[in-house]
């Protein structure tokens, strides 16, 4: 970027770090060089080619050809670079991001990081759900079409037909927002519950309607069913000493025994449901819900959940 004439293959073998010095032969030279140049093209740097005044072929990169024109974002479109960044980890749509942050700041503009930002990002791989499922979800709401999924509630699973409209985050979790055909109402339905998600009808059927809050309504949503919860009191057992965090919530505590192991049956009053099975979660084995059914399918969803991103990571 700093030479004004092309600069020749040689010259970069002599003085760029990574050629100099190396030891590889012409052909592998030759490869590695094409090989860089094709990266550089892929992340929207042109690498013009063309010859110097001796005549001898080179290479270039001109700044005012890179640049882009003065951009301004305020601070939620930052924030969407960023967490788009942040979110995606599949090879194609990695790609994509990452040019775009590189070409932001290229320009000078100082994208922040979505911890700056606020955005609360961690273990995104379990509160988002499968890429797919999200890419899918994306491609039908911008196509404005209707989906089919399947969901998972507890223990259960379930054929979904959806207008979707929307996705959004509440609590570091993300949710769909859309019109469920088959109950005829709004229905919202966390992402990291959603598989092998299928556009049906034609583009353009599908419109949100106007003016419609839709973080307002996975808010409402999930006050509803937090205040639907019952009983407002879970019994869990606990390992003798172990699962302190638990043994503070309980305001009984009984000795108990499981399966040979001594413990004590703890009542706990639910304040927080997500909270709880947090808790729960986070003391493994010494933790055991007894009660009431809906927590006991919640704990298992949990780690259904935390399951899938451990088998994602790896699969990575």
């Amino acid at each position: 970027m700093a030479s004004r004439q092309f600069v020749t293959a040689e010259f970069l073998r002599a003085n760029v770090i990574g050629y100099k010095g190396s030891e590889q032969s012409a052909d592998s030279f030759k490869r590695m060089l094409e090989r860089d140049k094709s990266e550089l093209r892929e992340l929207g740097i042109p690498v013009e080619t063309g010859r110097n005044p001796a005549g001898e072929e080179g290479y270039r990169i001109t700044p005012e050809h890179y640049s882009l024109p003065d951009i301004a974002l305020d601070r939620d479109e930052a924030a969407a670079v960023a967490a788009a960044a942040a979110l995606w980890h599949d090879p194609d749509v990695a790609a994509e991001t990452q040019s775009a942050m590189l070409k932001l700041r290229a320009a000078g503009l100082e994208v922040s990081s979505p911890e700056e930002l606020g955005l609360g990002l961690g273990g995104t791989a379990r509160v988002m759900g499968d890429e797919s499922v999200v890419r899918a979800l994306l491609a039908a709401i911008e196509a404005g079409r209707a989906v089919t999924f399947t969901h998972r509630s507890g223990a259960s699973t379930a054929e979904r037909t959806v207008e979707p409209w929307g996705v959004v985050s509440n609590s570091g979790r993300w949710y769909l927002v859309g019109h469920d055909r088959d109950r005829a109402d709004t229905r919202t339905f966390r992402l990291s519950r959603i598989r092998e998600v299928r556009t049906i009808g034609r583009d353009g059927e599908v419109r949100t309607p106007d003016g419609l809050d839709l973080a307002a309504v996975v808010a409402d949503s999930l006050r509803r069913a937090r205040s639907a919860e019952t009983p407002a009191r879970a019994e869990i057992w606990l390992a003798a000493g172990r699962a302190y965090g638990l043994r503070r919530m309980a305001a009984e505590l009984t000795p108990a025994q499981r399966r040979g192991r001594p413990g004590d049956r703890a009542v706990i009053d639910i304040a927080s449901r997500s909270g709880l099975v947090r808790a729960v979660l986070a003391a493994g084995p010494d933790a055991v819900v007894l009660s009431p059914p809906d927590l006991v399918e919640a704990v298992v969803a949990g780690l259904d959940d935390l399951s899938a991103s451990l088998a994602q990571g790896a699969a990575r």
